[in-house]
């Protein structure tokens, strides 16, 4: 165990995790504090990542990195620490945690926001572990990517009907704002490879379905935004089936719980988030998994420590009774109040309690697609694709000029269908602690990935075992076994 030791006599704010929550606290309290206190930034990658447009990531649309903004770029006057926090002390105010060479260290704290965010959303459906994969990180995003490619490219060469239908099915599982723009973009992208594919000229198109138990597409959203919505994918050919859902997941297909087997290779489950397992190993009182906060976003019983974002119950002022969604929305407006508070717990300014209206949303249907209702006024077609990628490069911190040229780029030239395969099947499991984290061996080879060193391939706290074997034929990614991944 390496001790930091505490260097000067300025309070140290520790914030745990880089995502709209804990990045905007960081930005709003470097700016108050203006070196009055040092800000400590723990995170297991240098980048925020702009989740919302993470679907146009592995439609090929987005470049990686136009969506992953630099930490220290971006906050100059914020120390970045990089690690997977694994523990923290609130007696002794420490937080542990595992750097990305695998060696671990504690971090002392004045002040704590705990931001650490959610991982996927776990169902007990035979064969969703092995055979699913989530939409929850960039790993994940480029797996898919690849994989839709991939596949394309596999029935493009294969001479059985029966394999080359199975390679071009596609399974949503979830039909929210991530299921439902994942199948939006990438029904467009898998039809775009296959044309340009001389084996699968004069074949059927892409098949892809999307399922969920709810009775519409965007069963969160106003019923305008839902119709708008199906009326899209099911333009472009998508099978919406509403009531329905995975009963069991194989190497070969899911067989669904109308009794319905579909034969595929791609599975990927958009069923919803849940806190971050950290939340639950501090043993103090949650919320249907979140960590319960008052309407200041602290915890009770522990006026040092503050939360927000997904991993928090921030109670709805405007709703009471209710707690805050777990969207972007909120978790960005939340970071910014817990940074007031913090400062206010220096004495600069009075503690804020959390209030605020949601102002709409917007999903992006692909194309000149999308369905919005900004201030609560429906939107549909080019109007609401323009309002929504508008809203999008205000609300990024950085790279919005590469942005918007990726996007004049992808309006005038053809995407580019290639896989590179860095991500393999193994490195992104469905069961993580960590989808922010490839999973990848210690001796940078197809060796078993259960004995790589803990900062590269095993996110801290995380267990290793048959799951994360690497590929062999039955579970390589472009063999039998499928795949894929809100």
């Amino acid at each position: 165990m390496v001790a930091e030791s505490r260097a000067g006599r300025r309070p140290r704010v520790v914030i745990v995790g880089a995502g709209f929550a804990g990045y905007e606290c960081a930005r709003t309290l470097a700016k108050k504090a203006r070196g009055a206190a040092e800000i400590v930034l723990v995170n297991p990658n240098d980048y925020f990542l702009y989740l919302p447009l993470l679907p146009e990531v592995s439609a090929g649309i987005l470049e990686p990195r136009r969506v992953s903004v630099s930490l220290t770029g971006t906050l100059p006057d914020v120390r970045l620490v990089l690690g997977q926090v694994g523990g923290v002390d609130l007696d002794g105010r420490r937080v542990t945690y595992t750097d990305p060479e695998g060696r671990t260290a504690t971090l002392g704290y004045d002040r704590l926001v705990l931001t650490v965010g959610s991982v996927n959303k776990l169902l007990p459906v035979p064969g969703v572990a092995e055979h699913a994969h989530g939409f929850r990180g960039m790993p994940e995003a480029l797996y898919l990517r690849d994989h839709m490619t991939r596949q394309i490219e596999l029935a493009g060469a294969a001479e059985d009907p029966a394999e080359r239908a199975a390679r071009m099915t596609f399974v949503v599982v979830g039909a929210g704002y991530t299921g439902t723009e994942v199948a939006a973009h990438g029904v467009t992208f898998t039809e775009s490879l296959a044309r340009h594919n001389a084996g699968l000229r004069g074949e059927p198109r892409p098949r892809w379905i999307l399922l969920d138990l709810a009775d519409r597409v965007l069963p969160e959203l106003d019923e305008r935004l839902s119709r708008t919505a199906h009326r899209v994918l099911s333009r472009r050919g998508v099978e919406i089936r509403t009531g329905t859902s995975v009963k069991e997941a194989t190497s070969d297909g899911v067989l669904l719980d109308d009794g319905t087997c579909v034969d595929t290779r791609s599975l990927i489950w958009c069923v919803g988030v849940r806190p971050d397992p950290l939340v639950e190993s501090l043993g103090l009182p949650t919320e249907r998994g979140r960590l319960c906060v008052d309407e200041f976003l602290a915890v009770p019983g522990h006026p040092e420590v503050l939360a927000c974002g997904d991993a928090a119950a921030v109670p709805d002022l405007t709703r009471p009774g209710e707690t805050t969604p777990m969207t972007a929305q909120h978790a960005q407006r939340q970071g910014k109040v817990a940074a007031h508070n913090v400062a206010a717990s220096y004495g600069q300014g009075e503690p804020r309690a959390y209030k605020h209206h949601d102002l709409g949303f917007m999903v992006d249907l692909g194309g000149v697609q999308a369905a919005a209702n900004p201030l609560h006024v429906p939107l549909s077609g080019p109007v609401a694709n323009a309002v929504t990628r508008g809203y999008h490069l205000m609300a990024m911190p950085g790279n919005r000029v590469r942005v918007a040229a990726d996007w004049l780029l992808d309006a005038a030239l053809p995407r580019q269908g290639v896989q590179l395969g860095l991500v393999r099947s193994w490195s992104v499991p469905l069961d993580t602690a960590a989808p922010e984290l490839a999973r990848i061996p210690a001796d940078g080879g197809a060796g078993d990935p259960a004995k790589s060193t803990p900062g590269q391939q095993t996110a801290p706290g995380e267990r290793t075992g048959p799951k994360n074997r690497p590929a062999t034929a039955g579970n390589r990614p472009d063999g039998p076994r499928k795949a894929e991944g809100t």
